[in-house]
This record gives C-alpha cells, structure tokens and sequence, in this order.
C-alpha cells in the first residue's frame, strides 16, 4: 500500500460498499510501472489492426457478411480486436493477478478477516478490471471512429457491449485461478487464449469453416463476443446480437457464482 489518500469511490454501504473497497484497494496500490502494463495491453490490438486489418486488407479487399453487407477487411477486423481486447483486458486482472494476490501473497486471506465475504472480493476485483478494460476500449474505439471503420453512435453502442464481454472474460478468469495450480499452467491457459483468439471469426467469417468446426467455433465465447460487437459496429439492423448478449450474460453470471464459492473453500479450508 502506498501512502496516498484517495476519495471513495461510492458512498453507499454494506456488501456493494465492501466489493468498491476491494477495487479501492488496487486503485491505492497502484504503481507508475502498472501503466506501463495498460498501455502495452492497449497497443497489442492496436498494431494487429494495422498489419493485418489495413495491412493484409489492402490485398484482401473487401468482404461481404452473412447478411449481404459489404465491408472493408480493416472494418470487419476491428471489432474483432476490440473484443479481444476486452478479453485479454479482463483475463490478465483477474488470472495472472488474481492468483498472485491469492496464492503468494496471501491478501485475500487478510481481507476475509474483516467483513468482507468471497462474494463481495471476486465482485470487487471484477469492477477493477472493468475499469482497466474501460480504459481500453473507449481508446480503441476511439481509434475506430478516427479511421472510419465505425460510426461515433455505433462506438457509444458497442462501449456497454466490450464491458458485458470484459465482465464475462473477468469471471471465466477468476474461475481458472481457483483450479491453476502453479505459474506453469499459464502457459496452457495462454495457448488456449491464442487459439480462441485465431479460431473465433476473428480475421474470417465462421462461414468459412467446415460445417463441423462451424458449430464449434460459434459455441465459444470470443466467437459470441466478437458477433456482438461486429453486429453493432458494422452490420445493418438485426437481432441476432440477442442471442450473444444471453450467452454473455449467463457466462457471467454463472462464473461469478462458481469463482466465489471456488474462493470460499479455498480461503476457509
């Protein structure tokens, strides 16, 4: 802990109030070197942007989507990129971080001496890393308005949109940090993240695929996540995007449950 006053962020009290104090707590503890870690995961979507969507776009040309609408690669790419953004965002909190304030740093066995519950830490540290993905997105799609690969209505949309999926990746993590078992096993946590980052209708349609591979692809959540943001980005009217904010929605919220009774037996055993 730094020796830094700050002002609460909320003012309302009981179990909401002790979840702000947990994201409290990382905000005072930040470090300068931390924003060096923001904004590297900033620039990664940023550069793969350019070198494949304008990059290889310009020998791609443009795309037609399921519905008929023609797009250039560059904006068929983008939202792609942003929702991997929100998903690296989200995963990096609350896996690799997550687990270090939890296994070696024993914090949470600390916190749970006060009236703070497992509940009330996973929900805490979800908020933290929808702030650090806000920052990533609103920039991102920024960027999208700058090169005209989105409308700025559609960017105020699709904000809202990149948090859901923050906020389901961030839960999905936390549960992953309860079952890691040393800092080994990041290394298949990342090659299962790079696999969903290639294989999930990212820099092609799923409709590329075989039929097989199709449904499996279309079952992932960076594959539902990449639809919704597409959808509001760059696709005409439709309500297709229903059907991954459900999908979202009960990720989350099903992850969010099982990371904190995951907490629960671990920190109370």
């Amino acid at each position: 802990m730094v020796g830094l006053v700050l002002p609460r962020l909320v003012s309302f009290e009981g179990a909401p109030r002790r979840s702000a104090s947990v994201a409290e707590r990382n905000l005072t503890a930040l470090r300068s070197a931390y924003w060096l870690v923001l904004l590297s995961g900033f620039l990664e979507p940023v550069l793969y942007l350019f070198s494949i969507g304008v990059g290889v776009g310009a020998l791609v040309g443009d795309l037609t989507l399921p519905g008929g609408q023609v797009v250039s690669y560059a904006a068929f790419v983008a939202p792609a990129m942003l929702a991997s953004s929100a998903m690296n965002g989200a995963l990096s909190e609350t896996t690799f971080n997550f687990f270090g304030k939890m296994k070696f740093m024993k914090l949470y066995d600390g916190v749970i001496a006060t009236p703070v519950q497992p509940f009330e830490i996973a929900l805490g540290e979800l908020a933290w890393a929808m702030i650090r993905g806000s920052l990533y997105s609103a920039a991102f799609l920024l960027i999208m308005v700058v090169m005209d690969l989105t409308t700025a209505v559609r960017a105020v949309a699709a904000f809202p949109a990149a948090m859901l999926v923050g906020v389901a990746f961030g839960a999905l993590g936390m549960v992953v940090s309860t079952l890691i078992r040393s800092w080994q096993d990041f290394d298949l946590m990342g090659s299962a993240q790079f696999t969903l980052f290639l294989f999930s209708g990212t820099f092609v349609p799923a409709e590329a695929y075989p039929a097989v591979l199709r449904w499996v692809v279309e079952l992932t959540p960076l594959y539902r996540s990449v639809h919704l943001i597409r959808a509001i980005c760059v696709e005409r009217s439709g309500w297709s995007w229903l059907l991954d904010v459900a999908y979202l929605v009960v990720l989350a919220a099903g992850m969010l449950a099982l990371a904190s009774r995951r907490m629960g037996r671990l920190l109370y055993k």
